[in-house]
């Protein structure tokens, strides 16, 4: 287990110092599911929340993608809300599309994952909720 992978570092810079456009990855116009209301909370501090999934849904006002591949403008952050048996692929795919950081979410944890995103150079949490975080700092 990585002892860093819920650092208040960590989470403090990718909270405040990375960027403010975060691909919410698993984000749809399902209002029961966690990701809805932690994007509207991101979006409360003042964060782009970029919706990625596969409806590609307008979410928050924000026009959504397919996948991140699809989002044709750099993004800072991606937050995952996906199954954990799935989040790997996610990171790998945010290493490739440049972003600078990838957020796991509570519940959300792949050890392997977070070696490989750490070693990229990424800054990464995992098993972490920005919505809890953020008021915080």
């Amino acid at each position: 287990m990585y002892g860093d992978q819920g650092d208040p570092a960590t989470i403090r810079k990718i909270l405040t110092e990375l960027g403010d456009t975060w691909a919410v990855v698993g984000l749809s116009n399902n209002e029961d599911r966690a990701a809805y209301g932690v994007a509207r909370v991101l979006k409360a501090y003042g964060k782009r929340v970029v919706p990625v999934h596969p409806k590609a849904e307008t979410v928050h006002g924000e026009p959504g993608y397919a996948s991140l591949a699809a989002v044709p403008f750099e993004v800072d952050v991606v937050d995952v809300f996906v199954n954990s048996a799935l989040a790997g692929a996610v990171a790998d795919e945010a290493v490739a599309a440049g972003a600078k950081a990838v957020w796991f979410q509570l519940g959300v944890v792949d050890e392997a994952a977070f070696a490989r995103t750490r070693e990229a150079g990424l800054d990464m949490v995992m098993d972490r909720c920005p919505a809890i975080e953020i008021p915080a700092l």
